[in-house]
């Protein structure tokens, strides 16, 4: 495995023991719904991945096999995502991804995070190669029902539906409204989808870019006020892990734009 890009940013107060991380496992998860590992060496891969060792999770969580599989794929997902600067090797890495978040899906077809982390990978993939000429593929209709499939295993998994707003924006924003029926999306399941996430989980910085990307999106300029409200929300939060400061820079980023 090549040298992966380091967390750029200070990471000593998101470096947690196992104790801690225990403690602070429902704040960290409230995204994703991951159940507490009851395997040591997993808990000690997602430590990792909360400090920003993204590389080291991944290998970690790979070496662990089983649930370790599970932030092996978060943790090469969220680097490919926000660090990896090589277009080639971004798509590369998300190919792995949902590879493997397939394999883990058909393996054991009621991990709702299996089936999250394939539809997070493919999403990322289509963005990377155009939204049009994913859709052409096929993957459009694959990263919906397997965003579907997450929510109906855990309802509360906020991020999937972040991902399914996202879903619905993207769609409608590249091929328009009537185009996009045909892919099953719409302007009002995605602005509900974006609501839902928030309802789940208020303290998501991502959940606010992310709605705040939609409304862009689906509303155009009358919507850029509220988008920008959100995006100030989202950057004055205070991060509780590696993966969190990457969202509130992403959202001072969008600011400064």
């Amino acid at each position: 495995m090549a040298k992966w890009t380091a967390f750029p940013y200070d990471a000593a107060e998101y470096t947690l023991d196992a104790a801690s991380l225990k403690k602070k496992w429902a704040r960290l998860h409230a995204g994703d719904a991951e159940p507490l590992p009851k395997d040591d060496k997993v808990l000690a891969a997602w430590a990792l991945f909360h400090a920003g060792e993204f590389q080291k999770a991944t290998e970690a969580g790979l070496k662990a096999g089983g649930a370790g599989i599970t932030v092996a794929n978060k943790a090469q997902a969220i680097y490919a995502n926000y660090l990896e600067t090589n277009e080639k090797t971004k798509l590369a890495l998300f190919q792995e991804v949902a590879e493997r978040a397939e394999a883990q899906a058909a393996e054991d077809p009621k991990n709702a995070n299996a089936w999250y982390l394939s539809a997070y990978a493919l999403g990322r993939y289509s963005q990377g190669i155009s939204v049009a000429k994913a859709l052409a593929q096929g993957l459009g209709s694959k990263v919906k029902g397997a965003l579907e499939t997450a929510i109906k295993l855990q309802p509360k998994h906020a991020d999937a539906h972040i991902g399914l707003g996202t879903f619905h924006a993207e769609v409608i924003d590249k091929v328009g409204s009537l185009l996009g029926r045909t892919q099953g999306a719409s302007k009002e399941a995605g602005l509900a989808a974006f609501k839902t996430a928030l309802k789940l989980n208020p303290d998501s910085a991502i959940a606010m870019v992310e709605y705040a990307n939609g409304l862009v999106m689906l509303e155009g300029d009358k919507k850029m006020k509220e988008a920008e409200q959100l995006y100030a929300d989202a950057a004055a939060f205070n991060p509780a892990d590696a993966m969190e400061r990457l969202d509130v820079e992403m959202a001072k980023a969008e600011l400064e734009e």
